[in-house]
């Protein structure tokens, strides 16, 4: 190799390697040996077996031997090393000025080629977040079903939301009405997709049950944790904690809880470390948490810390024409799933949901078309086809203030008794759907019942 390309070649620590008008390698460097992880040589070996990439290529290796090409490039060649690491290479190929020789130099661009490497995906990352973005923003108007001003306004704020996924949201409305829809809206559309959405229904657990699973507890810390456990709020880091029914959260907890929403750090039970957490809050209530202050079974200062951005989910019997665009989303929804080709309503059954009041609201919409759609043979919802509960009217709803004394007189306490297991019983010994049902507090009705003395 004494071309004088050699030698910057070998100062610039370029592998080389020479190959003649049959492809046979004639020479080759300790550098290119080693880029290339071959530390033998054949005797008049071919070019492309040290070199793969440059099948299909061999007319062109020739004609630069014969000096009818200027030279010939390949970028980011790739081989590995003695440690099994991938390394990249450039290769370029020249013609040698005194001889039948072609000359391929080899370059180790490993760093450079890595650097590119993470630009790219970083841009690639970049790219497919804002797309995420932008998609499940978009999502939001077609999730959220209605034309109505109640519903545009739902709509318009958590489209505002979506820019910002740091404010805490207080979800109001009654059961049925898609509050937790709504929830995972707000996270979807202001969150990556990879960020956790953790839901808990603070009615849901025993008193005793909801600190440890908000909050985790380390082993020993009662009698059977066995075990450390992370709590529901490390498990939401980086996303969203859903605390469903929060009004049925007890006194003690909102404290606690306020406590962590404020200093943005919890300790397990059982622990005296202090650990840091990044969680969005939204809370979601069917009360009326001012009301629930003032009757001093809802702290007023957690109220506000959790009143940042409040959205309130309409009843269905305010959206209008609204009900039966909803009520044809199920009809499409349960056509897939029942195998059915129902096209939509009747004039009648249109009506008959447009009057009905919707004490459920979509959850009630939701069944009532599922009953309809599991037993419709023809391709179109009758009236008759829709069993409707019965309207929870106002009249209906204030039947208790007409109720009168009778003329022998009552005792208040022993109706009062009675209302409650009666509730009991409806609600199959459930304390928090018997209190929904009595229109208290799950700790009032607590109350209520020790003071009647029932289990």
């Amino acid at each position: 190799m004494r071309n004088p390309v050699n030698i910057i070649a070998k100062q610039k620590r370029f592998g080389v390697l020479l190959y003649d008008r049959q492809l046979q390698v004639i020479d080759i460097d300790a550098i290119a040996k080693q880029l290339l992880a071959s530390t033998e040589l054949k005797p008049h070996g071919s070019v492309t077996d040290l070199l793969p990439e440059l099948v299909g290529a061999e007319d062109q290796m020739v004609r630069l031997v014969d000096k009818q090409e200027d030279f010939y490039r390949l970028d980011h060649l790739n081989r590995h090393d003695a440690k099994g690491e991938v390394r990249y290479l450039n290769l370029l190929t020249l013609p040698c000025v005194d001889s039948h020789q072609a000359m391929i130099l080899l370059e180790d661009v490993t760093q450079d080629a890595r650097i590119l490497q993470a630009a790219n995906q970083q841009r690639y990352d970049e790219y497919l977040y804002r797309a995420s973005i932008e998609h499940r923003r978009h999502q939001i108007g077609s999730s959220i079903l209605g034309r109505s001003a109640a519903i545009e306004r739902v709509i318009d704020t958590i489209q505002k939301l979506s820019h910002i996924s740091s404010a805490t949201v207080l979800l109001m409305g009654e059961t049925g009405t898609g509050k937790n829809l709504a929830a995972r809206m707000i996270h979807e559309s202001s969150m990556t997709a990879e960020a956790p959405f953790v839901e808990i229904n603070c009615a849901a657990l025993p008193e005793q049950l909801i600190e440890a699973e908000l909050f985790g507890y380390e082993k020993g810390a009662f009698t059977h944790a066995v075990d450390a456990k992370p709590g529901l709020f490390e498990a939401a880091h980086g996303g969203t904690l859903f605390l469903d029914e929060i009004g049925e959260l007890p006194l003690g907890m909102q404290a606690k809880l306020l406590s962590v929403i404020e200093s943005k750090s919890l300790r397990r039970l059982g622990s005296t470390r202090s650990r840091q957490i990044d969680v969005r809050i939204i809370a979601a209530t069917n009360r009326d948490l001012q009301a629930e202050v003032a009757a001093k079974s809802f702290r007023e200062d957690l109220l506000y810390r959790l009143n940042v951005v409040t959205i309130t989910l309409p009843p269905l019997r305010e959206l209008g024409d609204d009900v039966v665009l909803i009520a044809q989303r199920f009809v499409e929804l349960y056509n897939v799933q029942f195998n059915k080709k129902v096209k939509g309503f009747s004039p009648e059954a249109r009506r008959a949901l447009l009057a009905h009041n919707w004490p459920g609201n979509v959850r009630e919409l939701s069944n009532c078309i599922e009953r309809a759609m599991i037993f419709i043979s023809g391709n179109e919802i009758d009236r008759q086809d829709l069993i409707l509960s019965l309207p929870a009217t106002d009249n209906e709803r204030g039947a208790a203030s007409r109720w009168t004394v009778p003329p022998t007189g009552i005792e208040l306490e022993a109706v009062e008794q009675s209302l409650i297991l009666s509730a009991l019983e409806r609600a199959q010994g459930n304390k928090s759907e018997a209190a929904r049902l009595l229109g208290l507090t799950r700790h009032t009705l607590r109350y209520r019942m020790e003071k009647h003395g029932i289990e």
